[in-house]
């Protein structure tokens, strides 16, 4: 999904978009809704109309219980400033995550509803997760976010913890991401790196 968000699936428009609106079914909130915010975050690194990055100045026990907060602003900032296409996305994918969930329930299908209450749970540790554990402590120089060094923490975390570089070149597919880390580490090596974990 996030490589959706940058458009570096490397896959045609209408492919980026079925993904993201699937995994909104599967993951339980508006994906196109996070991918809005999470553009912003970008322009707007920790700053005051950075609302995806709000969690970074907490502790991490309030990111914690910000989580569903989180969650429920960033559909609403979407659904109030995003533009037409976005609204359209954001409200088709919550009316397939209501139907989906009214089978689930309706049905009793137990593996599904285990799925949907632990997709929620993660959502709303997503302030959490995607936010507080690589932008804490970083407000004095917001666009150089924290990053993992070490083979078993990022094979554990699919390289999404180098967040630094990301931050860097944006449209750097995950995959790439490690590449790009020791790229940077010879061109740069006095460059401040603070671990994510």
């Amino acid at each position: 999904m996030h490589n959706g968000f940058h458009n570096s699936l490397g896959t045609n428009r209408f492919l980026t978009w079925f993904t993201l609106f699937s995994n909104s079914v599967l993951m339980m909130a508006s994906i196109h809704a996070v991918k809005f915010n999470h553009i912003r975050h970008h322009k707007y690194c920790l700053s005051e109309e950075d609302c995806e990055g709000k969690s970074a100045g907490m502790s991490w026990y309030g990111a914690i219980f910000y989580g569903p907060v989180h969650m429920f602003l960033i559909h609403k900032i979407t659904l109030q400033i995003g533009n037409r296409k976005y609204v359209r996305n954001v409200l088709a994918e919550l009316a397939a995550i209501a139907v989906f969930a009214f089978i689930v329930f309706y049905f009793k299908i137990p593996f599904l509803i285990y799925h949907i209450i632990i997709m929620i749970a993660g959502e709303f540790l997503m302030a959490f997760f995607a936010v507080w554990t690589v932008h804490h402590d970083t407000e004095e120089h917001p666009e150089l976010a924290r990053t993992q060094r070490g083979g078993w923490k990022n094979k554990i975390t699919f390289s999404m913890f180098y967040h630094l570089e990301h931050h860097l070149f944006p449209a750097v597919p995950t995959i790439k991401l490690p590449e790009l880390a020791r790229r940077i580490d010879q061109v740069l090596p006095e460059l401040e790196k603070k671990n994510t974990f």
